[in-house]
């Protein structure tokens, strides 16, 4: 019988909150190794135990096929004498003191979330939180390292029996994601009138009819709120820019998908490719002749910016109204 070896391996950089633990769990399992994973100020610690051979395939698929959002800057190992573990574990998360890992920036939509959010037999059906360990809220839920839910703005939310099931369960894509939450056990959606008052009924149709009326409204979006209106309502961006004191700096815009962004602007192939990548940026466009955005969108400037929804509120808000909103 092959002697068993064990190595411990320290990954750094971007690997909080994307997901990585779950990754490295599943990827244990399928090399038939025992030991365990954990969170740590320093990174995500592995120790593995098990054939030589199945210890390299592990390392190498490990530092070759990390989660999507993951980013490894380093990943250091150290030969240690065999232990005897029976299984694989995710533990408790370490507390040393030196802080040096990064947590994962937001993360778009994914479409496996989407198509959830979309799907009225869906139990997350039109949920304005939803995502997974590939998408939804990372850095501006976090108050403190390590990446784990009671040291997140999540810690107040209890889940339910579903959604622990869910987290618990190493073959569900929201295997120890932090932020995981549903209707029945997450954070509600409410929309308050100017003097806070609460408005009664559903507040994505409601906010659509404000909207629609060339209304200004403010979207508490991740990382702080948007102000929002119809950007081919001059009188409405005219309003948005004098509340605003912003005399002719140029807003942005967001779609809701790329074909939409076209009537208004051409798209290269590599412009697409960024306005469709995770992060959701806002990618300056040569704006097309004829094109009706309202004039104080982007006073005397030739090019506009776009952006694509990259919240599930954005997508409920955009696919109920079908507009474009600054």
């Amino acid at each position: 019988m092959p002697k068993k070896k064990r190595i411990r391996i320290v990954f750094q950089g971007a690997v909080q909150g994307v997901g990585f633990r779950p990754h490295i769990y599943r990827l244990a399992k399928a090399h038939q190794l025992a030991g365990w994973v954990k969170n740590d100020p320093a990174g995500v610690i592995v120790e593995v135990e098990g054939e030589g051979k199945n210890l390299e395939r592990f390392f190498r698929e490990a530092i070759s096929r990390p989660p999507v959002l993951a980013r490894i800057k380093k990943a250091s190992r150290t030969e240690l004498p065999e232990a005897g573990y029976k299984n694989f574990v995710i533990r408790k998360s370490g507390r040393s003191q030196a802080v040096s890992t990064q947590v994962s920036a937001d993360a778009a939509t994914c479409p496996d979330c989407l198509k959830e959010l979309f799907n009225p037999n869906d139990r997350r059906y039109r949920y304005p939180f939803i995502n997974c360990t590939n998408c939804g809220p990372r850095f501006t839920i976090i108050e403190r390292i390590p990446y784990d839910r009671p040291f997140t703005t999540m810690k107040t939310f209890k889940m339910c029996p579903e959604c622990r099931a869910e987290y618990d369960d190493p073959a569900s894509r929201r295997f120890h994601a932090q932020p995981n939450a549903c209707p029945v056990c997450g954070p509600k959606l409410s929309l308050f009138d100017r003097r806070g008052k609460k408005i009664p009924g559903d507040p994505i149709s409601a906010a659509v009819k404000f909207l629609q009326k060339g209304k200004i409204i403010a979207v508490k979006s991740l990382g702080g709120f948007q102000l929002a209106c119809d950007a081919l309502n001059e009188k409405a961006v005219a309003e948005l820019r004098r509340r605003k004191l912003r005399e002719d700096k140029p807003f942005a815009m967001m779609a809701l998908d790329l074909r939409t962004i076209k009537k208004f602007a051409a798209v290269s192939r590599a412009e697409q490719e960024m306005l469709l990548s995770p992060e959701r940026p806002i990618v300056l466009l040569s704006r097309k002749q004829n094109s009706k955005v309202a004039a104080s969108v982007a006073p005397r400037q030739r090019n506009l910016g776009f952006m694509l929804p990259y919240t599930p509120l954005h997508h409920l808000l955009l696919r109920a109204s079908r507009m474009l909103l600054v």
